[in-house]
């Protein structure tokens, strides 16, 4: 029997229907929450994106599509599947059209918004976003704004708690605090190893990365972080074998805090530091205090120039929004949210 067009058929059946069954889609306009997910029923929120995705148990990735929009936070969203937390398996929550997809605009950018009140009592009083509760989680292609209740102190759009956790991803994404109606207390506080950053900007976060307990294979490159009115980056009492390269970290109060009475030998590389009230600190009893003593390893790392964004003006938001200039210092190290630089 000739068992080719058996073949065939079986080709063409996996086209029409991929392997990759758990994979979710949400629109936030013409999406309904009692749709069952796909591509052409999607739901309307990430609260029920979320919540469909805990009950999976296969073995393909999991990943949620996410239309653009605007989506509201009203609670926190926990990160998991019924399998275990430390499964193998990727998550992730990403944009449909991504930043470097030919017909890319800032209107096709998911734009996710908390108005939640305190809805974790972890540590202290706060509000989360996404808490991130197993291995290999990423998100890409979003925008990330504060938490606009009034209620809300400190808030933190993605949190990782368990410090077993590993593989933390999150690429070409912003995140936008305004302290004074939407603030961002930091952007991203993982506990745990293998969180890496990559072609994000932080604007307007009080702090744009918290990194406190068994801190490994840490890695931030081609990054902005601008405007982060406590620090760029807090780094606990951890190994300092993490990547820090094609940065640009500028009008920072600090860039970065460490533990009290630390000296580790960070490296930083080929980047762009300027402009910021203080270099190195620390945090004890008095809050944050310049560092007298220092360890650190610089490769290329420039400390004076300008900084210039691509700011709203009249003409409203720009294709490049808070990326570099062209005119920019910095400009060569193609750090911002594009990974393919835009002509």
């Amino acid at each position: 029997m000739n068992k080719l067009p058996f073949l065939t058929i079986g080709l063409w059946l996996c086209l029409l229907f991929p392997l990759s069954a758990q994979t979710l889609y949400v629109d936030a306009t013409r999406g309904k929450d009692e749709a069952k997910g796909t591509i052409t029923d999607p739901v309307a929120s990430l609260d029920k994106a979320v919540a469909l995705a805990h009950d999976f148990t296969g073995n393909e990735p999991v990943t949620i599509k996410i239309y653009p929009g605007l989506y509201v936070l009203r609670q926190l969203l926990e990160i998991k599947t019924r399998s275990s937390s430390a499964d193998t398996v990727r998550y992730s929550l990403e944009a449909v059209t991504m930043p470097d997809d030919p017909d890319w605009q800032p209107t096709k950018m998911p734009v996710i918004q908390s108005i939640s009140a305190d809805n974790s009592t972890k540590q202290f009083a706060h509000a989360v976003g996404f808490l991130v509760a197993r291995n290999n989680v990423s998100f890409k292609g979003l925008k990330f704004l504060g938490n606009s209740n009034p209620t809300v102190r400190y808030y933190y759009p993605i949190t990782r708690e368990d410090e077993t956790l590993q593989r933390l991803n999150i690429s070409q994404c912003y995140f936008i605090g305004e302290k004074n109606s939407s603030p961002i207390q930091g952007a991203i506080w993982a506990h745990g190893g293998g969180t890496h950053v990559d072609h994000t900007i932080f604007y307007g976060c009080k702090n744009a990365l918290l990194l406190f307990k068994s801190i490994t294979n840490f890695a931030l490159t081609n990054s902005i972080i601008s405007g982060s009115y406590e620090a760029a980056v807090w780094f606990g009492d951890n190994k300092p074998d993490f990547v820090f390269r094609n940065n640009i970290v500028t009008n920072c109060a600090y860039f970065w805090l460490r533990p009290e009475n630390t000296t580790p030998g960070y490296t930083f590389a080929t980047s762009v530091i300027t402009g910021n009230a203080h270099y190195m600190g620390f945090f004890g009893s008095k809050g944050a205090v310049e560092a007298s003593e220092t360890n650190q390893i610089e490769h290329g790392v420039r400390k004076s120039g300008t900084i210039l964004l691509s700011e709203v003006k009249t003409n409203g938001l720009p294709t490049d929004y808070l990326n570099l200039l062209p005119q920019s210092d910095g400009y060569d190290l193609k750090a911002g949210i594009f990974k393919t630089p835009k002509q």
